[in-house]
């Protein structure tokens, strides 16, 4: 009995790839027309919408803290004397390229800061050189916390170097590079560090 069960098992598995061809070409050949109208009916979300849902979306990205000046502009200009069509076309594509260009001048001032550190810099230039709008916005969103983590622990291996600090300051800085949370690394150096000494 186990004898053939691996023999079943063994011609299954010899005659799948073999199906799954087949399988795979007979879709192919039946149903292209189906699959072309999925895509050409996919479009951009904002081609089913009307005027008053475009302009709930734009006002959304208006009403967003983080927008810079020039998501700002274009989306008060669009909302004061802007076609369906330039809302559509404004949030499929110039949405984007705004936030980009927004996002580039956030780096270029962390760039300008004097306190950023060595980490923050390398991987600020690296959003910068790849230039897609999709690096400069991870960078934003994500990267930078991690590149200015590494440049805290840094400085808090320096602070602990010097042998002129106290014993609880000391205590404090192991504790922040002990919990290795970006958070925590911030919290120390920004607060902590002056709690600790007060």
């Amino acid at each position: 009995m186990r004898l053939t069960r691996v023999t079943l098992r063994l011609a299954a598995g010899a005659l799948a790839p073999a199906l799954l061809l087949s399988v795979a070409s007979f879709a192919a050949a039946t149903t292209p027309s189906a699959a072309a109208a999925v895509v050409s009916d996919a479009g951009s979300p904002y081609d089913q919408m009307d005027a008053d849902d475009l302009r709930v979306a734009v006002g959304r990205i208006l009403a967003d803290p983080d927008s810079g000046r020039r998501v700002t502009r274009e989306a008060n200009e669009l909302l004061d004397d802007g076609t369906v069509e330039e809302m559509r076309a404004w949030l499929a594509t110039g949405y984007r390229l705004a936030q980009a260009e927004d996002d580039r001048v956030a780096i270029g001032k962390l760039l300008a800061r004097p306190d950023s550190g060595r980490a923050v810099i390398r991987a600020a230039n690296t959003a910068l050189d790849d230039n897609s709008p999709e690096a400069v916005r991870a960078f934003l969103e994500t990267g930078l916390r991690l590149a200015r983590a590494e440049d805290d622990r840094v400085a808090i291996a320096r602070m602990l170097a010097n042998l002129n600090i106290s014993d609880a300051l000391r205590a404090a800085a192991g504790a922040a590079l002990d919990d290795n949370t970006p958070e925590a690394l911030r919290y120390f150096l920004e607060v902590g560090q002056y709690e600790v000494d007060a």
